[in-house]
Formats: structure tokens, sequence, C-alpha cells
């Protein structure tokens, strides 16, 4: 009898956490140089609310190595000079 009702309790906390997502703002990026590769190459892993989070606490040089580190330690298909863009963007438009 205890089994029947684990797949609609299940079904119940899915269906109320796919509302609360469907109901979140989508974080919109200052316009400026860059954000066409910001948007394209950061959210194929992650959410743009990383940016708004850090914004006005990291320097240039930490936004650098955040770039740095999304394409040598997570893998992150960026090319150099798309990383540098990426990363002047961040400094520039969240930087400290």
């Amino acid at each position: 009898m205890r089994g029947l009702f684990v797949i609609p309790i299940a079904a119940c906390v899915f269906a109320g956490a796919t509302a609360a997502i469907a109901e979140e703002q989508a974080v919109k990026l200052k316009p400026a140089a860059g954000v066409d590769l910001v948007e394209a190459n950061c959210t194929a892993c992650h959410t743009l609310d990383y940016i708004e989070m850090h914004a006005g606490l990291l320097s240039a040089a930490t936004w650098n190595a955040e770039v740095t580190k999304m394409i040598k330690a997570f893998g992150a298909p960026v090319g150099e000079a798309d990383a540098k863009a990426i990363a002047d963007y961040l400094a520039k438009n969240y930087g400290s």
C-alpha cells in the first residue's frame, strides 16, 4: 500500500518544481561588446544568474581567472580570442 503513494507524491513534487522554474525571471545582461559571446558560451553550462551574483565583487583579474577555469577545468569549448572578449565584457560590466 505504501508504494502506491510514492509515484503520485513524486509527480506533485516534480510539477511544483517545474512551476517554480517557469516563474523565474530571465537574466538580462547589460548590452555591450561581447554580450553575445557571453550569452552563447556561458549558458551552454549554467545560467546567467552566476554573473549577476558576482556583479561588483570580482576584479578584472578574477573574471579572467573564472573564464580560464571554465575552459581549462570544466572543458568549455571557447577559443582564446572569444575567452578574452568574454573576460573583458565581464570585467567592464560586472567587475569591481
